[in-house]
């Protein structure tokens, strides 16, 4: 049976958030301002089963399709929200499941540092797959699982404050958000990110 961890529709891809799909996936990339679904499934090569039936029952691209040792994910999109939102009730209703049995996001850890030391700065851009951090910004970092629910959390905090996003894992044993900026515009991404992910329902850990 196919456990379906994550599952969330993105409305409006952000300019940032575009830019790290089409920077790190190896997929027909999205442009901002188009709809996108992040699916996260157990066992991983349950994805390439389901990518098939989507693409083949719905109007809509593949951006991302990852298969590690334990998960799948898959991220599709589309100019109309309505085409994403079907391809999503293709999936469901292939996998006999509902949005309601998704796991609920789980916040494993979530820091800010103020006043970034030059040192640290760097150790970060040496493995940020997006913007660079400088010193002496703030930087925000969240933790949560399942994985798949990290890219709503960079899109959400993306549009609700003006950031620099720095790196995100959308895929494995967790995901990961990075972004820097003023310590304002910071903390209003922070709080974006840490709501959109309360705001999703679902089965308990």
């Amino acid at each position: 049976m196919i456990d379906l961890r994550a599952y969330a529709i993105i409305d409006r891809l952000q300019r940032q958030f575009t830019g790290f799909i089409g920077a790190t996936a190896r997929g027909y990339y999205p442009v901002s301002g188009q709809a996108a679904l992040f699916l996260e499934i157990a066992p991983g090569m349950e994805i390439n089963q389901l990518t098939d039936i989507v693409l083949k029952r719905a109007d809509v691209r593949p951006g991302a399709l990852v298969v590690e040792r334990t998960y799948g994910m898959l991220e599709v999109h589309a100019d109309s929200p309505a085409d994403v939102q079907e391809a999503g009730e293709v999936i469901l209703d292939y996998m006999g499941l509902k949005e309601a049995d998704r796991l609920k996001p789980k916040i494993l850890a979530s820091e800010t540092v103020e006043r970034l030391h030059p040192f640290m700065s760097q150790i970060v851009n040496r493995f940020r797959t997006a913007n660079i951090s400088v010193s002496d910004e703030t930087l925000y970092m969240i933790e949560c699982v399942p994985a798949g629910y990290a890219g709503y959390a960079a899109n959400e905090a993306e549009k609700a404050a003006d950031i620099k996003l720095n790196h995100v894992t959308v895929f494995g044993a967790s995901g990961r958000v990075y972004f820097s900026g003023t310590t304002s515009n910071v903390q209003a991404g922070r709080k974006a990110a840490e709501a959109a992910l309360a705001s999703i329902d679902g089965r308990a850990h």
